[in-house]
């Protein structure tokens, strides 16, 4: 479930300390996965939603508070809010297929995102096919073909929402990309949480069961893990370019499939690494092409704003 907006200057740096930013995005994000697992079979998809965009709003308003309001005002109301509501199906489609895929598989699905976004931007938004562009999406597609193994394999429910969930973060990049030309981060993290905290709202009435102590705690810790997800790639990405970040994310893969293996008994399958693999190299092939073009002080670092 995820989102990445340019806007972030990158520039060189320790990539030690990049590193150390990187391992609280992988924990945030397995963290996340598992706590959704955890409660999934209690607490319905869109109460989880709930807790995710409400905790996510408490916690920002304090450090709001602190940064003073003005930042928060804003001419581009409209496109926060078509952004939001793709970006908010897009997460319960990553919330809901947790349930019903193994958590490698999920995460492997997931990394497809920027091969939709590429798509998308050439057939919406003018930009050109290029040879990075053409790997990155033929890459991508034989990657989906490897995890899924249609003909060889059910091809269940849980596939198409977590694809469609990549499409919807997908195309909430472009989106991102406007806002994030005359908006700030924090700005855009406001919104989010403000606009989707009615969506949630309203589709939670009739489905809210009353969360346990431990359940509370689980809801608690997707709120939190969605934000420092966030806030830690955008630390990394702050001190090292996404050339050196990008690789670091992908041990995202091999991080759940050994938690998912210990914790729920998943078979670590090896068709979904291969494919997983193949869909970051095309990924990574077409990031290192476009910033082989774009002059060092232009260049722009991706941020997670998901989950």
């Amino acid at each position: 479930m995820t989102v990445t907006p340019a806007g972030l200057p990158a520039r060189s740096g320790p990539a030690l300390v990049a590193a150390a930013w990187m391992v609280g995005t992988l924990l945030s994000f397995a963290t996340m996965a598992i706590a959704v697992r955890e409660v999934s079979p209690a607490i319905h998809t869109f109460e989880i939603m709930f807790f995710r965009t409400g905790i996510g709003f408490i916690v920002l308003l304090p450090i709001v508070a602190w940064h003073g309001f003005a930042p928060l005002r804003t001419g581009r109301l409209r496109l926060h809010a078509v952004r939001n509501f793709i970006h908010f199906f897009g997460q319960l489609g990553w919330f809901y297929g947790v349930t019903l895929l193994p958590l490698a598989t999920v995460f492997a699905l997931e990394f497809t995102t920027p091969i939709w976004a590429a798509l998308l931007a050439v057939l919406f938004l003018g930009e050109r096919m290029t040879r990075g562009r053409t790997v990155a999406i033929l890459f991508g597609f034989m990657g989906i073909l490897i995890v899924v193994q249609p003909g060889f394999a059910e091809i269940g429910t849980g596939t198409f929402v977590l694809l469609g969930a990549a499409i919807c973060f997908a195309s909430t990049i472009a989106f991102t990309k406007m806002l994030t030309r005359s908006e700030s981060a924090l700005t855009v993290l406001f919104y989010m949480t403000l606009i989707q905290a009615p969506f949630s709202t309203m589709l939670m009435f009739g489905e809210w069961t009353a969360p346990t102590g431990v359940q509370f705690g689980w809801l608690c810790a997707i709120g939190l893990t969605g934000l420092s997800a966030h806030y830690c790639t955008t630390r990394a990405l702050a001190i090292a370019d996404a050339t050196v970040i990008v690789p670091i994310d992908f041990l995202r893969l091999p991080l759940i499939a050994v938690a998912a293996a210990l914790l729920y008994d998943e078979p670590v399958r090896a068709a979904v690494l291969v494919g997983a693999l193949l869909i970051f190299s095309g990924n990574y092939y077409n990031l290192r092409r476009e910033y082989r073009t774009i002059p060092a002080a232009e260049r722009t670092a991706a941020s997670r704003l998901d989950a």
